[in-house]
């Protein structure tokens, strides 16, 4: 039996709510503020806004945190996930929501050391990450497909919350499954719901019903069974079939899909379903590793040795100017999980009180990176639009607008429209504005 605290100081609140789960079979401890014993004891706690402020990410790295909250708002919203929170939920809460919740965040253990990476994969002043943001605030409030793309590290789950936060169905839950994770033979029962038949006289509810209203977020999409691929089909039209059932529902639910392979890739050599490629991917998202993030690699780096040296209780320490450098010139094809892992090896093996170098870091300079100059790249070894990125972001500024797109072997305007669906802006520089920096001029 899952057990549950519930944690509000408002008593008639808290018992109304308290009854409401209990009367579906959950057991709820139920009291008025955060307990001094430890939380390790339950499966979930939720807990009113206003009493986890100051103490979320730490209790969230340790326990599945629902919030809720008594004054709602798509700021809170973003800043609590962020932070952990495994959803957020408005005041007063429907049963449907809070039973849907409750289902979400105690059926996917919590990796105690995701919380803190999967914040700093959005951490970053570069123009792409303020593109980025933008972009989630315009997109979110809609409610058309999206489908993010990028390699694992580059926070494909954390602009999901984003647009889930900044949406009209806030209020609902937004249900995560990674479609990787799941045997083929039971991922259309675990998404669509089983219907009651044969020995199996109960059926179950799927994730797509426990979504109803919210959002569902399908990750690595690609490696969805054909089966599945058509059922979801069916769901992006407003309507779902359970295995074994004849009859289908009208359901109400947002997909967010996301992959790191190419999907367009994959529907022209028929592993994937065209129809439902363009109904996912309405709205494109193509996260930038963090090699392409070359202004944000040293303040995530900062981020996460504060929160490491935090971790482990030591005192802070400091990056040396050789480490910085090396951070700066490395490929990083691990992304933000690479760098975490760097940081937390060299803060366990640094002396107190101690610098950290680069062999504390385990890391050596790119070759292939030399100070602005061209860049060897093997396109066939990546995605076109990782060639594409990367190639420009690494030449621009030695080489001129015109220079890039003839190297691309495209026109002026076709780099300019890649730019803007890519959301890789032209860089200023203080001598020429909007170019590269010390190019010969177009």
């Amino acid at each position: 039996m899952i057990n549950l605290i519930l944690i509000d100081k408002d008593s008639n609140r808290r018992t109304q709510t308290a009854n409401k789960i209990r009367n579906h079979g959950f057991e709820v401890h139920d009291t008025a503020d955060m307990p001094s014993e430890t939380l390790a004891k339950f499966d979930c706690v939720m807990v009113v806004d206003e009493l986890i402020q100051d103490h979320l990410t730490e209790i969230a790295q340790k326990i599945a945190v629902i919030v809720l909250a008594s004054m709602p708002s798509i700021k809170e919203s973003v800043r609590m996930l962020q932070a952990g929170a495994a959803d957020y939920l408005a005041l007063p809460t429907e049963t449907g929501d809070l039973l849907a919740s409750i289902e979400r965040a105690t059926s996917y253990p919590k990796n105690p050391k995701s919380t803190v990476l999967d914040q700093a994969e959005m951490i970053g002043s570069s123009e792409v990450m303020k593109t980025l943001r933008r972009r989630i605030s315009k997109v979110g409030p809609t409610d058309s497909s999206v489908l993010i793309l990028g390699q694992s590290g580059t926070g494909k789950e954390l602009v999901a919350q984003g647009l889930h936060a900044s949406s009209d169905r806030a209020h609902a839950p937004m249900i995560t499954l990674n479609c990787a994770t799941v045997p083929q033979n039971l991922i259309e029962a675990e998404l669509f719901g089983a219907e009651a038949y044969g020995d199996n006289q109960v059926g179950n509810r799927g994730l797509v019903e426990a979504a109803d209203g919210g959002t569902l977020f399908l990750d690595e999409i690609s490696e969805l069974a054909p089966s599945a691929q058509a059922r979801l089909l069916q769901v992006t039209q407003g309507e779902n079939r359970k295995v074994g059932g004849a009859n289908t529902k009208p359901i109400n639910v947002r997909i967010i899909a996301a992959t790191h392979r190419d999907l367009k890739a994959l529907t022209e050599n028929g592993a994937f379903r065209s129809d439902l490629f363009y109904r996912l991917n309405v709205v494109s998202f193509n996260l930038s590793p963090l090699r392409n993030r070359h202004q944000d690699i040293l303040e995530i780096g900062e981020y996460l040795l504060a929160e490491t040296c935090r971790k482990l209780d030591k005192p802070l320490l400091k990056i040396g100017d050789e480490a910085r450098k090396a951070m700066l010139e490395y490929h990083w094809p691990g992304n933000v999980r690479e760098l975490g892992n760097a940081i937390e090896r060299a803060v366990i093996l640094a002396d107190e009180g101690g610098v950290i170098t680069q062999s504390l870091l385990a890391i050596e300079p790119d070759d292939t990176i030399n100070g602005g100059g061209l860049v060897d790249v093997d396109p066939s070894q990546t995605s076109l639009e990782d060639y594409f990125v990367r190639f420009v972001q690494d030449n621009e500024e030695s080489l001129t607008e015109t220079e890039l797109a003839e190297k691309l072997g495209i026109s002026r305007k076709s780099l300019w429209e890649r730019r803007q669906r890519l959301n890789i802006p032209r860089k200023k520089t203080r001598n020429r504005g909007l170019r590269g920096a010390t190019g010969s001029s177009n």
